[in-house]
């Protein structure tokens, strides 16, 4: 049997996802599993169980993308797909494409489009996402394995990562803090990069620790801000790396501290201690699912949760969590 899994279109949905994946191979051992998704998927996932089997099959938007998508997935002869995403556009596109088999959550009005349709979870009660999608599986009739999420960096990628931050200016013998200020999911996610700034002189000060910031090159702005001031100055990787580049430099990290954003996943994904800023968002849902983490936001904000991408007020839940707090997360793990 040949089955496709239309991933997430966010890194932090894929990694929660992750758990639903390794359920599916358990249930169907011997079918020959594929994914399709943004193209940086194969990115992320290189060298995993999937190397090789990943088509791009980018979300577009009406029609005309879900055609793209289906001549994507067409040649393949897929028997049976699974959608982990929620939108009527792809799953019409796994239709288009002549999948005999389509399952997924009963979703945006695309119910006569799935051969399996499973009602939607009840998001009022706010279960974390890796249990939104092993309900998914649940659904389907198939067994579940406890949730486990890690990914792994080869020898190479760590010596890279290595000889990039080492020429950053980065002291092999100091621990070393990872700050991502960015979030791809809009400004309401992120924390002020002046915080960010203060922050990073507390762990250079308190903790000895060097600073390397990370995120696309939309960052470098912040990672100026956050660099200006300090005693030693950070690592300034902003959209210098890959998926894979950003993975080795959290791997080599004592500490990584992030807005509510991928690489806040990907840290944990490889047990990095990780603290992550929380402001529109709901931690039961999206909080990094492993230990050793920590979430700092402030209650009684009367707003939140919004979800929204850009704050319309003054962007109270964000402006109210200091510097000295997110710290104390920090110290807590750091031990």
């Amino acid at each position: 049997m040949k089955i496709v899994v239309r991933v997430p279109n966010w890194i932090g949905d894929v990694i929660f996802a992750l758990p639903a994946l390794d359920s599916l191979r358990a249930a169907f051992p011997s079918a020959d599993v594929w994914l399709a998704g943004p193209a940086w998927t194969a990115d992320l996932l290189a060298g995993g169980a999937f190397a090789g089997r990943i088509v791009t099959a980018a979300a577009g938007g009406g029609l005309a993308g879900a055609r793209a998508a289906a001549r994507a997935l067409e040649p393949h002869g897929f028997e049976a797909g699974l959608l982990l995403t929620n939108s009527f556009g792809t799953a019409l596109a796994f239709a288009l494409a002549k999948i005999p088999q389509r399952w997924g959550y009963r979703s945006d009005g695309r119910g006569l489009l799935l051969t399996k349709g499973v009602k939607p979870v009840d998001r009022s009660s706010a279960p974390h996402m890796v249990h939104f999608y092993l309900r998914l599986i649940e659904g389907l009739g198939l067994p579940t394995l406890a949730p486990e999420i890690r990914l792994s960096v080869a020898d190479a990628e760590g010596e890279a990562a290595r000889a990039a931050l080492e020429a950053g200016g980065a002291d092999p013998r100091r621990p070393l803090a990872v700050i991502n200020p960015g979030a791809a999911y809009g400004p309401a996610k992120r924390w002020p990069a002046g915080r960010f700034a203060e922050l990073a002189r507390l762990l250079q000060d308190r903790r000895g620790m060097d600073v390397a910031v990370t995120g696309t090159a939309a960052d470098a702005e912040a990672a100026a801000e956050i660099g200006r001031g300090l005693a030693r100055p950070a690592v300034d990787l902003t959209g210098r790396t890959t998926l894979r580049g950003l993975l080795g430099v959290l791997a080599r990290a004592a500490l990584a501290v992030t807005n509510d954003t991928g690489p806040m996943h990907l840290a944990n994904a490889l047990r990095v201690p990780v603290v992550g800023v929380f402001g529109p968002t709901e931690p039961a849902a999206t909080a990094p699912f492993h230990p050793p983490s920590a979430v700092v936001r402030k209650d009684g904000i009367a707003c939140w949760p919004c979800l929204y991408r850009e704050c319309p007020y003054d962007h109270r839940c964000m402006t109210a969590v200091g510097p000295e707090d997110v710290y104390a997360a920090a110290a807590d793990l750091l031990g």
